[in-house]
């Protein structure tokens, strides 16, 4: 069972960058912690393990504290748990192009002669 590390406030409400879907944010674990990020749209156990793939985990979350905490689901996981599931975001946003630096204006030349330093 995974527990917030010391310090951790659970699991932080935010958007996604590229999408701006609702996602849950958390870093799991003590030692090697993972740095996941989760649909805020919580689901059952059984609808969570059906959208699990190789790189895309469920997440059992625990109201502790006034707040979320994500926890990994151990293999004796049941099926039936009472709790709600996330599953890990997966952005469809298209993504960004890289910006053309042959587009960017030339700098201007400074206000003084060449070799004398401004302030």
């Amino acid at each position: 069972m995974t527990r917030p590390a010391a310090g951790s406030n659970g699991a932080r409400r935010t958007r996604c960058h590229r999408c701006s879907l609702p996602v849950l944010r958390q870093l799991v674990g003590r030692r090697a912690a993972l740095d996941v990020v989760a649909d805020a749209e919580q689901m059952t156990a059984t609808a969570a393990a059906a959208l699990c793939e190789p790189n895309r985990l469920d997440w059992c979350v625990r109201a502790v504290g006034g707040g979320l905490d994500l926890r990994w689901p151990s293999s004796p996981h049941p099926a039936d748990c009472p709790h709600p599931h996330v599953i890990d975001h997966v952005c469809t946003a298209p993504v960004a192009h890289p910006r053309n630096p042959a587009a960017r204006k030339p700098r201007k030349a400074p206000p003084v002669p060449a070799g004398q330093l401004t302030l």
